[in-house]
C-alpha cells in the first residue's frame, strides 16, 4: 500500500484526524493528541495496515517557543509499508497518551522522552525518570534548557566537545 493510500484509509475512517502531511523524505502525517491512542489501536489492528511494529518514538523540539513533538516510526511486517506519526503538544503542558499497552516497545522510549523532554504520556504503566536521576531538574533536550552548575555538591561539566 503506497504512503497516499495509507492516508487515504486514515481519513476515512477518522475524519479530520489528519492535520497535515507530506513525504520529507518519508510519508508522515501531523494529528492532535486528542484521538491518538484511538488511531493507534485501530492502525494496528486493521487488516489493510497492520501497522504493528514500532520501530522508534522519538521527541523533538524545533526550538524558538514551537510546540514539542513526539514521532513514531511504525511498519507492517506483513504489508511492508510504514507511516510516520508526528503529534505536537504544549509546550508548558506537553502530554500524549502513552501506547505503551499496545506497542510494547513503546514502554522505555516513551520513558526517555518524558526524562529529556518532559513529556508526560497519560496511561503509561511506569513513567519515571530512566536516564536521569529523579531529581534532577528540568528537560536536558529542550533547546531552551539551562545546564545547572552543580548536582548534589559536584560540578556539572559544561564542555560539550
Amino acid at each position: 500500500m503506497t504512503a497516499a493510500e495509507i492516508k487515504s484509509l486514515i481519513s476515512g475512517k477518522f475524519a479530520g484526524i489528519i492535520r497535515e502531511d507530506g513525504e520529507d523524505p518519508n510519508p508522515f502525517i501531523v494529528i492532535d493528541s486528542g484521538r491518538w491512542a484511538t488511531l493507534a489501536r485501530w492502525m494496528k489492528a486493521e487488516k489493510k495496515l497492520l501497522l504493528d511494529s514500532l520501530h522508534c518514538v522519538t521527541g523533538y523540539d524545533p526550538g524558538a517557543e514551537q510546540a514539542l513533538e513526539v514521532r513514531y516510526n511504525l511498519f507492517s511486517m506483513t504489508h511492508r509499508h510504514w507511516l510516520e506519526i508526528r503529534i505536537a503538544v504544549d509546550r508548558e503542558e506537553p502530554q500524549v497518551p502513552s501506547v505503551e499497552k499496545i506497542w510494547r516497545t513503546a514502554d522505555w522510549q516513551e520513558r526517555e522522552i518524558y526524562d529529556m523532554y518532559g513529556i508526560r504520556f497519560i496511561g503509561h504503566r511506569d513513567l519515571r525518570r530512566i536516564l536521569l536521576e529523579d531529581d534532577w531538574e528540568g528537560w536536558p533536550l529542550r533547546k531552551d534548557y539551562v545546564t545547572p552548575r552543580t548536582y548534589r555538591g559536584m560540578t556539572v561539566p559544561k564542555d560539550k566537545r
